[in-house]
């Protein structure tokens, strides 16, 4: 087994940049990932340094690869004369994200120097959201005519192969309208004699195909489903403007989990890595839902001020109290959590709120029993064992809690269940039910539910 080299360290490489032998013997074994990694390490000058000192086949590798951070910002260090090439040699779906990154001033200075092709794709792309297959495809694919052999095709690989992003798949289309016929895998090709025609090729059946504006997610789902190394995306006419590959798909799904894992959280997605956020836009991404989060909250002071005649008289309840509201804001969160990760992978649509209400409704239930029971037998057993003394009537007190879960769990587990499907009609991301957002909604009628509870069962009594 061969072990992977061991990258230099980032200031190594910026001082080796300078010794062109040096540079070249510590670089030759390295993958663009590790320098990837090495020089997002550096700052921004040292880093633009190195890459300048790469040679052009390795700095447009380092520029395709996804690990480098902040490649807007390198890529403005560099040299017009320099930069241009890099551009135009990287694969189409990269240039559009690098181009995402670099202001519009450094935009339009580029756009009048490219080459017409480069020019055309980049805007082609742009014109489509990145969270989109338009946004993310690569206009790099093997498309040949239906009436080419298979040994025309074969040749015609050999000849552009090193500028496709793929050659796995090869997309067959009609010579009058150039619309996708069919697809064709290489090894379908290796397999077939040379006189045959493509258009006999492989199996003759609709081939699965998204639109520009598809969701990224769901082309990852496609892909999945599938078992794809690659979807076309086509116009209404059926015109293939581009295909999205399986690696495009999982840096994109990378992204879209780091964002959704951020939301989970309470707060804004970063658009930048966390050690290269600045201060400023870190505290701007947390205080909005913060102070949302915080502004609900008060809600929960208020619920308890309305009770706090009760609580004054049955001081006793106040010691449930974090219990109560935190076991319905847990559950609210695993419901929460399950949902809009069955609505992420699609099993589950906006019509199936109803089964979903259906399925939580029974399962909030029996939790609730679960911790009821458990906190009955809490109250009971310290009251037993002399630990804390409840009162003459710590029956009662056990019987409210117990019941008060049941309910409280019930209801974190059914709107916890309902909330993302509410925010996906408004047109909002489901992810934005994080668990803080559901706790708080939880926290208060979950104060709501035991005081009425207590007053219900303990009233002649503590009340």
């Amino acid at each position: 087994m061969t072990a992977t080299p061991t990258p230099p360290s980032p200031e190594l490489l910026y001082l080796l940049a300078g010794d062109e032998e040096e540079f070249q013997l510590a670089c030759a074994d390295l993958r663009p990932a590790d320098i990837a990694d090495a020089l997002n390490k550096l700052p921004p000058d040292a880093a633009a340094r190195v890459l300048a000192a790469l040679p052009f086949n390795r700095a447009v590798q380092l520029f395709d690869e996804p690990e480098l951070e902040r490649r807007g910002e390198l890529f403005e260090r560099l040299d017009q004369s320099a930069a241009v090439p890099i551009l135009e040699a990287m694969s189409s779906d990269q240039q559009v994200e690098l181009f995402r990154e670099l202001p519009e001033p450094a935009r339009d200075r580029l756009v009048h120097v490219l080459a017409a092709p480069t020019r055309d794709a980049l805007r082609l792309l742009l014109r489509y959201p990145e969270t989109s297959a338009g946004g993310i495809m690569t206009t790099e694919f093997v498309g040949v005519p239906a009436a080419w052999t298979v040994e025309r095709v074969k040749a015609y690989i050999r000849e552009v192969g090193n500028a496709k992003e793929t050659v796995y798949a090869i997309y067959v289309l009609d010579p009058a309208g150039q619309t996708l016929q069919h697809v064709v895998s290489l090894r379908e090709i290796m397999m077939a004699a040379d006189a045959d025609r493509v258009d006999g090729v492989g199996e003759q059946r609709e081939p699965i195909t998204v639109r520009p504006l598809t969701d990224r997610e769901e082309v990852a789902r496609i892909i999945g489903k599938y078992n794809l190394l690659a979807v076309p995306v086509v116009d209404d006419a059926r015109h293939v403007l581009g295909i999205v590959t399986v690696d495009d798909i999982i840096d994109a799904l990378v992204s879209e989990t780091t964002e959704d894992v951020q939301k989970f959280g309470g707060m804004e997605a970063l658009d930048e890595p966390y050690m290269q956020i600045s201060f400023g836009a870190m505290v701007k991404k947390r205080a909005g839902w913060l102070c949302a989060l915080f502004l609900g909250e008060m809600l929960t002071a208020t619920a308890m001020g309305y009770f706090e005649t009760e609580i004054s008289k049955a001081v006793v309840l106040a010691l449930f109290i974090p219990l109560i509201i935190s076991s319905g804001g847990n559950s609210g969160s695993q419901a929460t959590s399950l949902i809009i990760r069955a609505m992420a992978v699609r099993e589950v649509t906006l019509r199936d709120w109803w089964r979903v209400a259906v399925r939580e409704l029974p399962a909030g239930l029996t939790l609730g029993v679960i911790l009821g029971v458990i906190g009955f037998f809490r109250i009971m057993l310290w009251q037993k064992l002399g630990w804390y003394n409840y009162d003459p009537h710590h029956v009662l007190v056990a019987i409210t809690v117990a019941i008060a879960l049941i309910g409280v769990v019930t209801f974190g587990s059914l709107a916890g269940s309902m909330l993302p499907f509410l925010l996906r009609r408004l047109g909002f991301d489901p992810a934005s039910a994080s668990a803080p957002f559901v706790a708080t909604l939880v926290d208060v009628t979950g104060l709501i539910i035991f005081f009425s509870m207590a007053l219900l069962i303990l009233r002649g009594t503590l009340l």
